[in-house]
């Protein structure tokens, strides 16, 4: 049999070389579908017209994270006039703006530059973390096309843009990589971290209270020893308490108990107006606002149902389970979460990045040709959702 060159030294490629490629390649190709997306950006909220890559990467929540990394974070909140919490920085975590400032009191480099500084390299930190989650319960070479549909996921533009996402998912990444192996202490300041990166704790409180619940009942067959039980308790705990923690220093500073929450729903007051934050309600009223939107009658339910279905058979069906229960039951944790607090937009789509381990899941299939088609269906989507979401258009109210 004859070998190419090329073939042969993709082989001799240790497996983080072979990721770093992968991943590398994507971000070129989604770098030139970006340059074209800012060649003909016309000026608008952030930038003039055609603007370069970094101030074109830099717009959207990336100008909140600018804001919060040069002034901070407001003690008295803003009020519309009608005297409802209005958008503040609140919503936006302190994590990534604190360390891209301290990139550029080091560097010197400007906002755009030192942002991407950081994002850039945390998405490839994220590749080879995400290989090595997926090495736990896939063979070597399903686990690297895992990486391919990482690497050119629909929404995976947000990894190198001036967004916490890539650094988010890097944490993440290493804390299920921890909580799989049963490292469960070591997992507590990563946890800790990625709590204050992107609103995370509480749906992985959920997550390990779920694992608990498993590791106590599948005992018979992996012994589940006292120790590991208190570790295991103490480090949902503290991501319990992570979970919250942000809330609590929003009130600390602003002398509001609802602070952070106000914030949040000020997000959404342009879709449904001001209201309580009641779990699992946004789902019901963002898909009858939806629903009205494009069919002209309340039937969220009638779209949202059969949703639902579609996913619990998806985590079901036997690619996934390939997956093993400890990743299933993380985005089944964080699909929870999701359901009980956010309301159902264009941000949607970047929302469900954390549910990453999935990717997985799809990668399983060995047909060539199957796997060329996810490649191609991929990209064209990625394209859509830069058309759709991150290129502005006037008041543009598909933000990402």
């Amino acid at each position: 049999m004859i070998t190419s060159p090329l073939v042969a030294r993709w082989a001799r490629f240790p497996d983080w070389g072979r990721v770093l490629l992968i991943y590398g390649a994507a971000r070129v190709v989604t770098t030139l579908m970006m340059l074209w997306f800012a060649s003909n950006q016309r000026a608008n909220a952030w930038t003039g017209d055609a603007p370069g890559y970094a101030a074109f990467a830099s717009i959207w929540d990336g100008r909140w994270y600018q804001i919060v990394a040069f002034s901070g974070y407001p003690s008295e909140l803003p009020l519309t006039d009608d005297g409802h919490v209005g958008e503040n920085a609140w919503a936006f975590m302190p994590v990534y703006p604190g360390l891209v400032r301290i990139i550029m009191g080091i560097t010197q480099l400007p906002w755009e530059i030192a942002a991407l500084a950081v994002s850039v390299p945390c998405g490839f930190a994220a590749a080879v973390v995400f290989f090595r989650l997926m090495r736990e319960v896939l063979d070597r070479q399903t686990a690297l096309f895992a990486v391919v549909l990482f690497s050119v996921a629909p929404v995976s533009p947000i990894l190198q843009v001036a967004y916490a996402e890539s650094l988010y998912l890097l944490l993440l990444g290493l804390a299920l990589l921890l909580v799989m192996k049963h490292r469960y202490l070591t997992a507590i300041p990563i946890i800790a971290v990625m709590a204050l990166t992107r609103p995370s704790g509480l749906a992985f409180a959920l997550f390990l209270l779920l694992h608990l619940v498993h590791r106590i009942w599948t005992r018979s067959q992996h012994p589940f020893s006292l120790s590991a039980f208190v570790r295991l308790c103490v480090t949902g705990l503290v991501s319990a308490v992570m979970g919250v923690a942000w809330l609590l220093i929003a009130w600390a500073v602003t002398g509001s108990m609802s602070a952070y929450t106000d914030t949040e729903l000020a997000w959404r007051s342009s879709y449904v107006g001001y209201g309580p934050l009641v779990p699992f309600e946004p789902w019901i009223s963002g898909a009858n606002w939806w629903a009205h939107r494009w069919f002209g009658a309340d039937i969220g339910l009638v779209v949202l149902v059969p949703l639902l279905v579609l996913v619990v058979i998806s985590l079901l069906s036997r690619p996934a389970r390939r997956l093993g229960v400890t990743l299933r039951l993380w985005v089944v944790s964080y699909l929870v979460y999701l359901l009980a607090v956010f309301f159902p937009q264009s941000s949607t789509f970047r929302l469900l990045a954390p549910a990453f381990p999935f990717a997985g899941a799809f990668a399983v299939p060995r047909s060539r040709t199957y796997r060329i088609v996810a490649v191609a269906v991929s990209l064209v989507l990625q394209w859509a959702w830069l058309s759709a979401c991150w290129k502005v258009s006037g008041y543009d109210w598909t933000p990402p």
